[in-house]
């Protein structure tokens, strides 16, 4: 089925009712991944603003099974189930042929800071797990505290702009970039304002043997100072500017999925207030970055081979298993 009419489709398996903020562009996106994934799917949530807006006792938003676990564990849980999967069809107990989707969801807080060491395991063992780490760029579910995953000078309650410091002090981490490095079949960018896009890559990563990492970028109007009926809007402008690069990795070979003349970063920035405070020479620090990321995406792009990678991460994953 193609992209466009899955997300036509009428089923929903994250069901509205669910108490995210408005403009929430992480519950959006989860929307389109259930949507791509389908009813044959095991969801394990860690912590976080999707798990407390969803599941408040006695409701819940999931129309697939699902599993709230602790901030830090979300892929070690995932690949435990994956593994019980595993058992269970030798064992006769499941069709061998049916596939069952088990994905682990976080956000940046539970995988950039609290739950990387269980990634890196699970992805290092090669469990047949997609790992999605929505991205509000700081710890929203208690407060906007900063985390490794904030942006250079934002402004949140633990890196405050002031007199002393201009906001967060250093670049966020690159974890697609750490995914990659562990050598997985699939990585992957995606952003819900291309939803046609995000389908896309979720059945890429549903449908290759091996683990997969998917990072969303998920606007938070409540934490970044945004109107939210711009959440769209802010997503679109941070993969035009280059801020939030659209590509994939598919057995190491880099393809950026969206390409055009970058816009100037401060169109993304001037209307989000975390990043008001910023003067001129901190933004063109932000936009030689930019453009520094961007160009060595290009280049990556231009050097790798998948079919020699792709031999490579078979022969591990069949290992593993």
């Amino acid at each position: 089925m193609r992209p466009v009419d899955i997300l036509r489709s009428k089923e929903e398996l994250f069901k509205r009712g669910h108490r995210a903020c408005q403009g929430c562009a992480a519950a959006l996106g989860i929307r389109h991944l259930m949507k791509a994934a389908g009813r044959n799917t095991i969801v394990v949530s860690a912590t976080g603003c999707m798990e407390i807006v969803s599941s408040p006792y006695p409701y819940t938003s999931w129309a697939v099974p699902w599993i709230h676990v602790a901030f830090e564990n979300a892929a070690a849980v995932a690949s435990g189930i994956e593994a019980a999967i595993k058992v269970l069809s030798r064992k006769g107990k499941i069709d061998p042929n049916r596939k069952i989707n088990v994905i682990a969801l976080a956000g940046d807080g539970g995988t950039a800071d609290i739950g990387l060491q269980a990634l890196s395991g699970m992805m290092a063992r090669g469990h047949d797990v997609l790992y999605v780490c929505y991205d509000n760029e700081a710890y929203m579910n208690t407060g906007v505290q900063g985390s490794s995953s904030t942006p250079y000078g934002a402004h949140t309650t633990t890196t405050p702009a002031g007199k002393v410091k201009f906001g967060q002090g250093y670049w966020k981490k690159n974890l697609p970039e750490i995914a990659v490095a562990h050598g997985i079949p699939y990585v992957a960018t995606v952003c819900p304002s291309y939803p046609v896009d995000l389908v896309r890559k979720v059945r890429k990563a549903l449908e290759l043997p091996g683990p997969a990492y998917i990072h969303m970028f998920a606007p938070c109007p409540t934490g970044w100072g945004l109107d939210p009926f711009l959440a769209v809007r802010v997503g679109k402008l941070a993969v035009e500017t280059g801020v939030f690069p659209l590509y994939e990795v598919e057995y190491g070979r880099y393809k950026l999925t969206f390409k055009k003349k970058l816009k100037p970063v401060e169109e993304y920035l001037k209307i989000q207030k975390r990043f008001r405070h910023l003067d001129e020479e901190q933004i063109e620090v932000i936009q030689d970055r930019v453009e520094a990321e961007y160009e060595r995406l290009k280049m990556l792009e231009e050097m790798t081979s998948r079919e020699q990678y792709e031999k490579v991460a078979r022969a591990k994953i069949k290992a593993v298993q």
